[in-house]
């Protein structure tokens, strides 16, 4: 055989190890959390903003700045906004997308065409769902200590409501006005029970129970409660809620709660939960009856 050229395997440990390099940078670049996040539905909105500074996030949607729909708003009106349209996942190439399980199907298939990172996160409707949607979120943007740290907060909230549950029954309605009432299986009823309450629709067995001012009033429960569209101005909505019989029968222990607290689970829902509860034991000092 011919002698092997000088410097042949100095040549050759050289290639080797610049191949060697080039797939731990590339092993390096994949493990690299994700700088530019989009998320295009309100649920992951809350979650990306609760676990990242505003300088890695490319948008949320436009919900997130109403206090209607999000708790963050504040956060919200920091990054820019989106309205989960297909044109802007091209325009804001994001390294990340925060996607919910009914995002539109034209926005989730572009997604995958141009090859960027997808992450759909289911809702969440139990404290344990909560648990997993947040490992899940903090885990794609690369916060997994971050994520713990909310989900041992949230479980602290938990755990002195459970060790200070109140002795007595409370029955709870969440009544709209309009006889829709969240039961079983809901992100209400977790918090309602959290909170210490029974929630009266859930015997039901069904998410979404039908009462009429009669079935209300044959069910009788302890509390009635209201949600109101903004935290920070509760109010009640409707006509209905003003009935006289409503208005005599359940007198003070009518009170509100903040629906922007109880359309996604996420760690804060462990805070909705203590409020619920103060609320509650003060609704249940007020006598059945009297006005407010």
């Amino acid at each position: 055989m011919p002698a092997s050229r000088p410097g042949s395997k100095t040549l050759r440990r050289v290639v080797t190890g610049l191949v060697a390099a080039a797939f731990a940078l590339g092993g390096a670049a994949a493990a690299t959390p994700p700088r530019h996040i989009m998320s295009i539905n309100l649920c992951t909105d809350d979650l990306l903003l609760d676990l990242v500074p505003p300088d890695r996030i490319a948008s949320v949607t436009y919900m997130a700045r109403s206090p209607s729909y999000s708790y963050l708003q504040a956060e919200a009106a920091r990054v820019p906004i989106n309205h989960a349209l297909a044109e802007e996942v091209l325009a804001e190439n994001p390294d990340l997308v925060l996607a919910g399980t009914y995002t539109g199907m034209a926005t989730r298939l572009l997604i995958k065409k141009v090859g960027t990172r997808l992450v759909d996160v289911p809702p969440a409707n139990t404290f344990d769902e909560i648990r997993a949607a947040t490992r899940l979120v903090a885990h794609a943007v690369g916060e997994d200590a971050r994520g713990e740290e909310l989900i041992g907060r949230m479980g602290a909230k938990l755990q002195a409501l459970a060790m200070t549950k109140p002795k007595y029954t409370i029955r709870v309605a969440a009544w709209d006005g309009a006889g829709g009432v969240p039961g079983r299986g809901t992100l209400f009823d977790a918090i309602l029970t959290a909170a210490g309450g029974i929630n009266i629709a859930s015997a039901s067995g069904e998410a979404d129970a039908r009462f009429g001012i009669e079935r209300l009033l044959i069910a009788r429960p302890d509390v009635l409660l209201y949600g109101a569209g903004e935290r920070t101005t509760p109010a009640l909505r409707t006509d209905a809620d003003q009935h006289p019989i409503l208005l005599h029968t359940f007198g003070a222990r009518r009170i509100t709660y903040p629906e922007v607290l109880y359309g996604c689970g996420a760690p804060e829902s462990a805070d909705a939960a203590m409020a619920l509860r103060a609320s509650l034991l003060h609704a249940m000092h007020a006598p059945m009856g009297a006005r407010q």
